[in-house]
Protein backbone atom coordinates (compact mmCIF):
# COMPACT_ATOMS: atom_id res chain seq x y z
CA UNK A 1 0.00 0.00 0.00
CA UNK A 2 1.53 3.34 -1.09
CA UNK A 3 0.45 4.98 2.14
CA UNK A 4 2.06 6.42 5.25
CA UNK A 5 1.24 6.73 8.77
CA UNK A 6 2.99 8.57 11.30
CA UNK A 7 3.51 7.29 15.45
CA UNK A 8 4.09 9.95 17.49
CA UNK A 9 5.74 9.44 21.18
CA UNK A 10 3.96 12.84 22.58
CA UNK A 11 6.03 12.77 25.69
CA UNK A 12 9.21 12.84 23.65
CA UNK A 13 8.12 15.28 21.11
CA UNK A 14 6.57 17.95 23.43
CA UNK A 15 9.29 17.60 26.08
CA UNK A 16 11.95 17.70 23.28
CA UNK A 17 10.39 21.15 22.21
CA UNK A 18 10.01 22.72 26.34
CA UNK A 19 13.56 21.82 26.25
CA UNK A 20 14.39 23.65 22.80
CA UNK A 21 11.87 26.53 23.81
CA UNK A 22 12.30 26.95 27.73
CA UNK A 23 15.16 25.23 28.40
CA UNK A 24 13.54 22.59 30.31
CA UNK A 25 11.44 19.16 29.55
CA UNK A 26 8.99 20.75 30.81
CA UNK A 27 5.17 20.02 29.20
CA UNK A 28 3.78 22.95 30.99
CA UNK A 29 6.35 25.29 29.89
CA UNK A 30 4.92 25.38 26.49
CA UNK A 31 1.35 25.97 24.94
CA UNK A 32 0.76 23.56 21.98
CA UNK A 33 -1.89 24.61 19.08
CA UNK A 34 -2.65 20.85 18.42
CA UNK A 35 -4.65 21.61 15.00
CA UNK A 36 -1.76 23.07 13.62
CA UNK A 37 0.65 20.71 14.38
CA UNK A 38 -1.50 17.90 13.43
CA UNK A 39 -1.25 19.36 10.24
CA UNK A 40 2.05 19.79 9.84
CA UNK A 41 2.88 16.72 10.98
CA UNK A 42 1.08 15.34 8.29
CA UNK A 43 2.12 17.95 5.42
CA UNK A 44 5.75 16.73 6.32
CA UNK A 45 5.05 13.05 6.36
CA UNK A 46 3.53 13.41 3.23
CA UNK A 47 6.67 15.67 1.40
CA UNK A 48 8.83 13.43 2.91
CA UNK A 49 7.31 9.76 1.73
CA UNK A 50 5.61 10.68 -1.30
CA UNK A 51 2.58 9.13 0.22
CA UNK A 52 -0.38 10.14 1.28
CA UNK A 53 -1.27 9.42 4.91
CA UNK A 54 -3.13 7.03 6.17
CA UNK A 55 -3.25 7.90 9.84
CA UNK A 56 -1.61 9.88 12.54
CA UNK A 57 -0.79 7.93 15.76
CA UNK A 58 -0.52 9.83 18.89
CA UNK A 59 0.67 7.67 21.62
CA UNK A 60 0.66 9.70 25.33
CA UNK A 61 0.70 8.55 29.11
CA UNK A 62 -2.25 10.13 31.33
CA UNK A 63 -2.91 8.89 35.06
CA UNK A 64 -5.02 6.18 35.17
CA UNK A 65 -5.09 6.05 31.39
CA UNK A 66 -8.00 9.30 31.28
CA UNK A 67 -8.00 11.51 28.77
CA UNK A 68 -6.71 14.65 29.15
CA UNK A 69 -7.74 17.48 27.74
CA UNK A 70 -5.43 17.92 24.89
CA UNK A 71 -5.89 13.98 24.21
CA UNK A 72 -9.70 14.46 23.41
CA UNK A 73 -9.14 17.16 21.42
CA UNK A 74 -6.85 15.08 19.56
CA UNK A 75 -9.50 12.18 18.92
CA UNK A 76 -12.08 13.98 17.46
CA UNK A 77 -9.25 15.41 14.59
CA UNK A 78 -9.63 13.06 11.08
CA UNK A 79 -6.87 11.10 10.95
CA UNK A 80 -5.65 10.88 14.54
CA UNK A 81 -5.96 7.95 17.00
CA UNK A 82 -4.97 8.55 20.11
CA UNK A 83 -3.11 5.61 22.54
CA UNK A 84 -3.07 5.96 26.10
CA UNK A 85 -0.44 4.19 28.53
CA UNK A 86 -0.33 5.23 32.35
CA UNK A 87 1.17 7.88 34.03
CA UNK A 88 2.90 7.17 37.28
CA UNK A 89 4.44 9.03 39.73
CA UNK A 90 7.86 7.75 41.36
CA UNK A 91 10.20 9.38 43.52
CA UNK A 92 8.90 13.00 42.65
CA UNK A 93 8.91 12.27 38.86
CA UNK A 94 6.64 11.42 36.36
CA UNK A 95 7.26 8.60 34.24
CA UNK A 96 5.17 6.75 31.58
CA UNK A 97 3.82 3.22 31.58
CA UNK A 98 3.18 0.90 28.71
CA UNK A 99 3.43 3.63 25.68
CA UNK A 100 6.51 1.77 24.17
CA UNK A 101 5.03 -1.70 24.39
CA UNK A 102 1.80 0.18 22.59
CA UNK A 103 4.28 1.90 19.72
CA UNK A 104 5.92 -1.30 19.46
CA UNK A 105 2.94 -3.50 19.06
CA UNK A 106 1.51 -1.05 16.44
CA UNK A 107 4.61 -0.58 14.11
CA UNK A 108 4.72 -4.47 14.11
CA UNK A 109 0.99 -4.93 13.25
CA UNK A 110 0.90 -2.12 9.95
CA UNK A 111 3.98 -3.39 8.99
CA UNK A 112 3.09 -7.46 9.37
CA UNK A 113 0.11 -6.64 7.73
CA UNK A 114 1.14 -4.26 5.06
CA UNK A 115 -0.73 -1.70 5.30
CA UNK A 116 1.19 1.20 4.49
CA UNK A 117 4.82 1.71 2.49
CA UNK A 118 6.38 3.98 4.78
CA UNK A 119 5.92 4.54 8.50
CA UNK A 120 7.37 7.80 10.19
CA UNK A 121 8.38 7.57 14.00
CA UNK A 122 8.76 10.59 16.44
CA UNK A 123 10.28 9.08 19.04
CA UNK A 124 13.44 8.84 20.55
CA UNK A 125 13.34 5.88 22.85
CA UNK A 126 15.93 2.84 21.83
CA UNK A 127 13.36 0.42 23.00
CA UNK A 128 11.82 0.72 19.30
CA UNK A 129 14.86 -0.58 17.79
CA UNK A 130 13.09 -4.45 17.71
CA UNK A 131 10.12 -3.04 16.14
CA UNK A 132 12.06 -0.55 13.89
CA UNK A 133 13.78 -3.85 12.61
CA UNK A 134 10.95 -5.98 12.37
CA UNK A 135 9.17 -3.31 10.15
CA UNK A 136 12.16 -2.89 7.68
CA UNK A 137 12.06 -7.00 7.02
CA UNK A 138 8.91 -6.44 5.95
CA UNK A 139 9.53 -4.16 3.63
CA UNK A 140 8.43 -0.91 4.86
CA UNK A 141 10.68 1.97 4.76
CA UNK A 142 11.01 3.77 8.39
CA UNK A 143 11.83 7.23 8.98
CA UNK A 144 13.13 8.64 11.79
CA UNK A 145 12.18 12.09 13.04
CA UNK A 146 13.84 14.04 16.07
CA UNK A 147 13.40 17.59 17.44
CA UNK A 148 16.06 19.88 17.43
CA UNK A 149 18.23 19.09 20.22
CA UNK A 150 18.73 22.21 22.48
CA UNK A 151 22.41 21.73 23.13
CA UNK A 152 23.29 20.50 19.21
CA UNK A 153 23.32 17.18 20.36
CA UNK A 154 21.12 14.49 19.59
CA UNK A 155 18.34 13.40 21.93
CA UNK A 156 17.72 10.03 20.54
CA UNK A 157 18.91 6.71 20.64
CA UNK A 158 21.82 6.31 18.79
CA UNK A 159 20.87 2.63 17.61
CA UNK A 160 17.84 3.74 16.92
CA UNK A 161 19.37 6.38 14.44
CA UNK A 162 21.48 4.63 12.81
CA UNK A 163 19.03 1.25 11.84
CA UNK A 164 16.74 3.84 10.53
CA UNK A 165 16.12 4.81 6.68
CA UNK A 166 16.05 8.02 6.67
CA UNK A 167 16.36 10.65 9.34
CA UNK A 168 14.92 14.19 9.24
CA UNK A 169 15.37 17.27 12.16
CA UNK A 170 12.47 18.95 13.25
CA UNK A 171 13.78 22.12 14.03
CA UNK A 172 13.10 25.46 15.94
CA UNK A 173 11.56 27.38 13.22
CA UNK A 174 9.17 24.15 12.28
CA UNK A 175 8.19 23.88 16.23
CA UNK A 176 7.47 27.44 16.76
CA UNK A 177 4.79 27.15 13.86
CA UNK A 178 2.75 25.00 16.36
CA UNK A 179 4.43 25.69 19.99
CA UNK A 180 5.31 28.87 22.22
CA UNK A 181 6.37 29.36 25.52
CA UNK A 182 3.06 29.53 28.01
CA UNK A 183 2.08 32.66 29.13
CA UNK A 184 1.12 31.13 32.62
CA UNK A 185 4.47 30.45 33.49
CA UNK A 186 6.53 32.77 31.99
CA UNK A 187 10.73 32.17 31.01
CA UNK A 188 12.26 32.70 34.42
CA UNK A 189 9.97 33.11 36.49
CA UNK A 190 10.11 31.53 39.95
CA UNK A 191 8.35 28.40 40.60
CA UNK A 192 5.95 28.51 42.92
CA UNK A 193 4.95 32.04 42.54
CA UNK A 194 0.84 32.44 42.02
CA UNK A 195 -0.32 34.55 38.89
CA UNK A 196 -1.73 38.24 39.72
CA UNK A 197 -5.04 36.94 39.30
CA UNK A 198 -4.82 34.18 41.95
CA UNK A 199 -2.77 36.45 44.20
CA UNK A 200 -5.59 38.73 44.32
CA UNK A 201 -7.65 36.34 45.66
CA UNK A 202 -4.89 35.06 48.00
CA UNK A 203 -4.27 38.27 49.78
CA UNK A 204 -7.65 38.45 51.71
CA UNK A 205 -6.55 39.36 54.58
CA UNK A 206 -6.48 36.67 58.09
CA UNK A 207 -7.87 37.76 60.87
CA UNK A 208 -4.66 37.76 63.08
CA UNK A 209 -3.65 40.78 60.96
CA UNK A 210 -6.38 42.41 61.55
CA UNK A 211 -6.31 46.14 64.00
CA UNK A 212 -5.48 45.59 67.88
CA UNK A 213 -8.95 45.35 69.97
CA UNK A 214 -10.06 48.08 72.27
CA UNK A 215 -7.92 48.34 75.28
CA UNK A 216 -5.13 46.22 73.86
CA UNK A 217 -1.71 47.80 72.99
CA UNK A 218 0.16 47.50 69.95
CA UNK A 219 2.88 45.35 71.38
CA UNK A 220 0.43 42.53 72.83
CA UNK A 221 -1.46 42.39 69.50
CA UNK A 222 1.64 41.94 67.37
CA UNK A 223 2.97 39.06 70.19
CA UNK A 224 -0.31 37.81 69.91
CA UNK A 225 -0.37 37.35 66.05
CA UNK A 226 3.78 36.20 65.85
CA UNK A 227 2.45 33.28 68.60
CA UNK A 228 -0.40 32.27 66.12
CA UNK A 229 1.22 32.10 63.52
CA UNK A 230 4.77 30.15 65.01
CA UNK A 231 6.64 33.45 64.73
CA UNK A 232 8.64 34.21 68.36
CA UNK A 233 9.53 38.01 69.39
CA UNK A 234 12.85 39.04 70.10
CA UNK A 235 14.00 38.19 73.82
CA UNK A 236 14.44 42.18 74.02
CA UNK A 237 10.90 42.71 73.43
CA UNK A 238 9.55 39.70 75.94
CA UNK A 239 11.79 40.55 79.06
CA UNK A 240 9.25 41.73 80.69
CA UNK A 241 5.38 40.36 79.71
CA UNK A 242 2.78 42.17 80.86
CA UNK A 243 0.11 40.07 83.13
CA UNK A 244 -1.31 37.45 81.96
CA UNK A 245 -5.11 37.84 81.09
CA UNK A 246 -7.43 35.20 82.17
CA UNK A 247 -8.30 32.15 79.68
CA UNK A 248 -11.26 31.94 77.69
CA UNK A 249 -12.68 32.34 74.39
CA UNK A 250 -11.96 36.27 74.82
CA UNK A 251 -8.56 35.89 75.19
CA UNK A 252 -8.22 33.18 72.27
CA UNK A 253 -10.46 34.50 69.81
CA UNK A 254 -12.97 32.51 67.33
CA UNK A 255 -11.74 29.28 67.14
CA UNK A 256 -10.90 27.50 63.57
CA UNK A 257 -12.30 24.18 62.24
CA UNK A 258 -8.58 23.37 62.86
CA UNK A 259 -7.99 24.75 66.10
CA UNK A 260 -11.72 22.55 67.04
CA UNK A 261 -10.12 19.87 65.11
CA UNK A 262 -7.28 19.26 67.77
CA UNK A 263 -9.34 19.22 70.43
CA UNK A 264 -10.95 15.62 71.73
CA UNK A 265 -14.17 16.54 71.16
CA UNK A 266 -15.92 19.11 69.39
CA UNK A 267 -16.52 22.34 70.93
CA UNK A 268 -19.05 25.01 69.47
CA UNK A 269 -18.75 28.33 69.48
CA UNK A 270 -20.93 30.52 71.93
CA UNK A 271 -24.18 31.33 70.54
CA UNK A 272 -23.20 35.27 69.73
CA UNK A 273 -19.91 34.13 67.24
CA UNK A 274 -19.07 35.38 64.76
CA UNK A 275 -17.71 32.12 62.18
CA UNK A 276 -14.51 32.01 60.35
CA UNK A 277 -14.80 30.47 57.12
CA UNK A 278 -12.15 30.15 53.99
CA UNK A 279 -12.69 29.02 50.27
CA UNK A 280 -9.30 30.72 48.94
CA UNK A 281 -6.93 31.19 51.66
CA UNK A 282 -8.76 34.16 53.38
CA UNK A 283 -10.92 34.33 56.39
CA UNK A 284 -14.28 35.35 55.78
CA UNK A 285 -16.49 36.45 58.83
CA UNK A 286 -19.91 35.17 58.40
CA UNK A 287 -22.60 34.90 61.22
CA UNK A 288 -24.03 31.91 62.79
CA UNK A 289 -25.78 30.51 59.91
CA UNK A 290 -23.42 29.45 56.82
CA UNK A 291 -25.48 30.81 53.83
CA UNK A 292 -28.30 33.50 53.65
CA UNK A 293 -31.32 32.76 52.26
CA UNK A 294 -30.47 34.69 49.26
CA UNK A 295 -27.25 33.07 48.94
CA UNK A 296 -29.00 29.50 49.09
CA UNK A 297 -31.62 30.52 46.61
CA UNK A 298 -28.71 31.06 43.62
CA UNK A 299 -29.69 29.05 40.97
CA UNK A 300 -26.73 25.94 40.34
CA UNK A 301 -25.82 26.08 36.78
CA UNK A 302 -27.05 22.30 35.86
CA UNK A 303 -30.51 23.62 37.08
CA UNK A 304 -30.19 26.44 34.17
CA UNK A 305 -29.08 24.22 31.48
CA UNK A 306 -31.25 22.70 28.84
CA UNK A 307 -30.41 19.60 27.23
CA UNK A 308 -29.40 21.20 24.08
CA UNK A 309 -27.32 23.65 25.74
CA UNK A 310 -25.57 20.27 27.97
CA UNK A 311 -24.91 18.89 24.40
CA UNK A 312 -23.34 21.83 23.12
CA UNK A 313 -21.45 22.59 26.47
CA UNK A 314 -19.59 18.87 26.14
CA UNK A 315 -18.78 19.49 22.57
CA UNK A 316 -17.15 22.99 23.60
CA UNK A 317 -15.39 20.98 26.34
CA UNK A 318 -13.52 18.78 24.04
CA UNK A 319 -13.24 21.14 20.97
CA UNK A 320 -12.80 24.62 22.54
CA UNK A 321 -11.73 24.52 26.22
CA UNK A 322 -8.09 23.54 26.81
CA UNK A 323 -8.51 22.48 30.86
CA UNK A 324 -5.89 25.31 32.27
CA UNK A 325 -8.03 25.89 35.46
CA UNK A 326 -8.15 29.44 35.37
CA UNK A 327 -9.82 29.04 32.02
CA UNK A 328 -12.07 26.07 33.05
CA UNK A 329 -13.48 28.83 36.13
CA UNK A 330 -14.19 31.38 33.50
CA UNK A 331 -15.75 29.10 31.44
CA UNK A 332 -17.97 28.09 33.96
CA UNK A 333 -18.89 31.27 35.24
CA UNK A 334 -19.45 32.85 31.97
CA UNK A 335 -22.02 29.59 31.12
CA UNK A 336 -23.65 30.67 34.67
CA UNK A 337 -24.17 34.50 34.17
CA UNK A 338 -25.39 33.98 30.54
CA UNK A 339 -28.65 31.64 31.32
CA UNK A 340 -29.22 34.09 34.73
CA UNK A 341 -32.91 35.11 34.00
CA UNK A 342 -32.32 37.47 37.10
CA UNK A 343 -29.68 39.79 36.62
CA UNK A 344 -29.53 40.81 40.45
CA UNK A 345 -28.24 36.79 41.07
CA UNK A 346 -25.06 37.98 39.17
CA UNK A 347 -24.94 41.52 41.66
CA UNK A 348 -25.43 39.26 44.54
CA UNK A 349 -23.03 36.88 43.36
CA UNK A 350 -20.35 39.42 43.26
CA UNK A 351 -21.25 40.82 46.44
CA UNK A 352 -20.28 37.11 48.39
CA UNK A 353 -16.19 37.75 46.74
CA UNK A 354 -14.04 35.97 47.60
CA UNK A 355 -16.78 33.25 48.98
CA UNK A 356 -18.36 30.80 46.19
CA UNK A 357 -21.61 30.01 47.93
CA UNK A 358 -21.63 25.98 48.60
CA UNK A 359 -23.50 24.36 45.78
CA UNK A 360 -21.94 26.14 43.21
CA UNK A 361 -18.67 26.32 44.71
CA UNK A 362 -19.26 22.06 44.53
CA UNK A 363 -20.55 22.00 41.33
CA UNK A 364 -17.71 24.07 39.63
CA UNK A 365 -14.88 21.61 41.10
CA UNK A 366 -17.04 18.27 40.19
CA UNK A 367 -17.22 20.63 36.84
CA UNK A 368 -13.09 20.93 36.68
CA UNK A 369 -12.85 17.02 37.49
CA UNK A 370 -14.20 16.18 34.00
CA UNK A 371 -10.60 18.24 32.48
CA UNK A 372 -8.70 15.46 34.00
CA UNK A 373 -8.14 17.80 37.31
CA UNK A 374 -8.34 15.39 39.82
CA UNK A 375 -7.03 12.25 38.36
CA UNK A 376 -3.00 12.40 38.61
CA UNK A 377 -3.74 13.88 42.38
CA UNK A 378 -5.51 10.75 44.51
CA UNK A 379 -9.18 12.71 43.68
CA UNK A 380 -8.21 15.67 45.23
CA UNK A 381 -7.56 18.64 43.08
CA UNK A 382 -4.51 20.56 43.76
CA UNK A 383 -4.35 23.38 46.18
CA UNK A 384 -2.72 26.21 43.22
CA UNK A 385 -5.30 24.53 40.77
CA UNK A 386 -8.37 25.72 43.03
CA UNK A 387 -7.21 28.48 43.37
CA UNK A 388 -6.63 29.18 39.53
CA UNK A 389 -10.49 27.94 39.17
CA UNK A 390 -12.02 30.14 41.58
CA UNK A 391 -9.98 32.96 40.31
CA UNK A 392 -10.82 32.18 36.98
CA UNK A 393 -14.51 32.16 38.05
CA UNK A 394 -14.32 35.81 39.76
CA UNK A 395 -12.90 37.35 37.12
CA UNK A 396 -15.23 36.31 34.82
CA UNK A 397 -17.92 37.91 37.19
CA UNK A 398 -16.05 40.93 37.73
CA UNK A 399 -15.78 41.32 34.00
CA UNK A 400 -19.44 41.04 33.91
CA UNK A 401 -20.54 42.69 36.93
CA UNK A 402 -17.47 45.97 35.82
CA UNK A 403 -16.99 45.98 40.01
CA UNK A 404 -13.71 46.62 41.31
CA UNK A 405 -12.22 44.75 43.99
CA UNK A 406 -8.63 45.10 46.14
CA UNK A 407 -6.10 42.78 46.04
Amino acid sequence: MDRCVVLVDAGYLLGAAASLLAGEPARPRITVDHTALIQGLRERAEADTGSPLLRIYWFDGAPDRVPQPEHRRLRVMPRVTVRLGALTRSDGRWAQKGVDAAMHAELTELARNRACADIVLVTGDGDLLPGLMSAKEHGVAVHLWAVQAADGDYNQSEDLVAEADERRVLDRAWITRAVRLSDAVPAGARPGVPRPEIAAILAAPLPETSAPAAGQSPARHESAVGAKNGVARPPEQTCHPEPREAAGPASKGVPTPKDLASLGRPVPPPATATLRWSSDRGWVDRGASEESPETAGLPMLSQLTTAEQRWADREEDITAVSGDPFEVGQVFARRWAERLSAAAHLQQLSGEYPRIPHRIDGELLRYAARFGLLAHKDDQIDEQDRYAIRAGFWREVDTRTGAERAS
